[in-house]
């Protein structure tokens, strides 16, 4: 027993070899007979001559759990990416303007036919040099002509497949005829899809009347101001409600509920503005002398306690043009989120108000085909007449 324990530990103390010798040899080594010898070598050669006689089975065996191992993609993966045909990469385009979009332009004809591109790469890809009219470089308001030749450059269009939905609707209708549809549009809803907008109102009235050949906006309103909006069904209706709108053919109108006590009760607001973007990259608008020129007239029209309404007639149509100038003035309108005070707008809120109180409500001017004169009215929402109504109680 003694002896075996010292044995063990023995061999457990002397370090480990890694290239033994077979036991046959040592037993050999062990019994010192040379018969015993004779035969151990016997049974080596027996053995290694087996050995060689199935080293090609042996090989086989030893590379089949590799075969065996591999995954046949072609069962998993039916139809492989390989297979399938690469997209064909984006191109220059020459696009030829037909008599359909003649006047229009640049930046408007190249939304149009590269729908889902973000504008903001449309008008680098202008003023980088990359859309060329007629093999020269120009503006993103250059107006087209029948028969130019437009240089489109690859631009990132969205996939075909990945077609977002867009839900027909019709707004409620103020006028209609074959060439003008001048709707109400409600507070909260986009006049077309961008900036995070999937679509918006001009899109809804495209998938509401699939067979219009022709829908254009003729002019924008913010997406929280409610009213009336001019949708042209023509190229030339089109074209003629920008000619008015430039030359100041017409007069818009728009009810506005300000903070304070509006003093004057017919006021001319002139202060130049220009646009400038904040670093979250959100869109605003302020008071610069190197700014566009900018005219307002303001009417009031009712006073409440700490609030007052008044009628805003746009003589110029710049991007938030009433909401920056009674805000300067120091008249901000109730509710807005951009050029208002916060604690007005949580003040509102409380009272079930939570929108801007800026209404489109009156358009004076000639129809844009038979220059008949018109008067357009869409009344004050409910929300805005239940605020009044609640400010008059106060």
């Amino acid at each position: 027993m003694g002896r075996n324990v010292k044995t063990s530990q023995r061999h457990t103390d002397r370090p480990y070899r890694t290239h033994r010798r077979p036991v046959t040899q040592r037993r050999q080594k062990a019994s010192g007979t040379i018969e015993s010898a004779i035969q151990t070598e016997t049974r080596q050669q027996d053995a290694s001559r087996r050995r060689g006689a199935f080293k090609p089975l042996s090989g086989f065996v030893d590379y089949m759990p590799l075969l065996l191992m591999r995954k046949d993609y072609s069962v998993l993966n039916p139809n492989p990416s390989r297979d399938t045909p690469p997209k064909p990469a984006p191109a220059v385009r020459m696009v030829e303007v037909t008599e359909e979009h003649d006047g229009q332009r640049l930046d408007n004809f190249l939304m149009r036919l590269c729908k889902g591109v973000p504008k903001s790469h449309i008008y680098k890809a202008v003023r980088g040099g990359e859309v060329r009219i007629n093999k020269g470089r120009v503006a993103p308001d250059t107006r087209v002509c029948t028969g130019d030749l437009v240089r489109v450059p690859p631009m990132r269009l969205p996939d075909p497949g990945q077609k977002k939905h867009v839900p027909g609707t019709e707004f409620p209708i103020v006028f209609e005829d074959e060439g003008l549809l001048v709707i109400d549009k409600p507070a909260g809803v986009a006049v077309h899809g961008g900036s995070g907008v999937s679509f918006g109102v001009i899109e809804a009235l495209r998938a509401a009347r699939p067979d219009a050949k022709f829908l254009e906006l003729a002019h924008r309103l913010d997406r929280d101001t409610s009213g009336l909006l001019l949708i042209a069904k023509k190229r030339n209706v089109l074209l003629s409600l920008h000619e008015m709108f430039r030359t100041g053919g017409g007069h818009k109108h728009y009810f506005a509920l300000v903070e304070g006590d509006w003093v004057n009760d017919r006021q001319h607001i002139r202060l130049p503005l220009s646009k400038w973007t904040t670093q979250s990259g959100e869109r605003r608008v302020k008071v610069d002398t190197d700014g566009q020129v900018s005219h307002t007239i303001v009417t009031a029209q009712k006073r409440f306690k700490g609030a007052s309404l008044v009628d805003a007639e746009l003589r110029t149509g710049r991007t938030h043009q009433i909401r920056v100038h009674l805000a300067s003035s120091g008249f901000p309108i109730i509710g807005d989120d951009k050029y208002g005070r916060d604690e007005t707008r949580a003040h509102y809120s409380k009272l079930g108000f939570s929108r801007m109180f800026l209404h489109a409500h009156k358009l004076e001017m000639p129809h844009p085909l038979t220059q008949e004169p018109m008067t357009l009215i869409a009344p004050l929402p409910p929300a805005c007449v239940k605020l009044l109504q609640l400010l008059e109680t106060l």
